[in-house]
């Protein structure tokens, strides 16, 4: 299935990330986290480095433009098919450097797109 990579993740469940670790499992979705805090979303451990992950399909954001550069080698890194842009991320800047590294940028909230299952 399409592994999942969470940036910004939270343990706080009033974010949307929180929300979107939760959605994603009980899709089947297997997820893994990267966060400022350690913490726990259900079995989800948040890892504060930027660990490389294995066999990501798609990344989703929840960390704002300003805060994506110090990001872009490592997610490039990774290969993942797509990176998703939730609202509030949005960078053109990003999305031009994936488009030429091959990854589909996509502006999108990963809670529409499971809720209407086309994630």
């Amino acid at each position: 299935m399409k592994k999942t990579l969470v940036i910004g993740a939270s343990p706080n469940p009033s974010r949307y990330a929180y929300v979107a670790i939760n959605r994603l499992l009980d899709k089947g979705i297997e997820v893994v986290a990267l966060g400022r805090r350690a913490g726990m979303v259900g079995d989800v451990e948040i890892q504060t480095t930027k660990k490389l992950f294995e066999g990501i399909h798609t990344v989703t954001l929840y960390i704002g433009p300003q805060h994506q550069p110090e990001f872009y080698d490592y997610i490039i890194g990774l290969k993942p098919h797509r990176v998703i842009f939730n609202p509030g991320t949005e960078n053109p800047e990003f999305y031009q450097i994936l488009r030429e590294k091959n990854i589909e940028a996509e502006v999108a909230c990963t809670l529409v797109l499971l809720g209407t299952n086309q994630y």
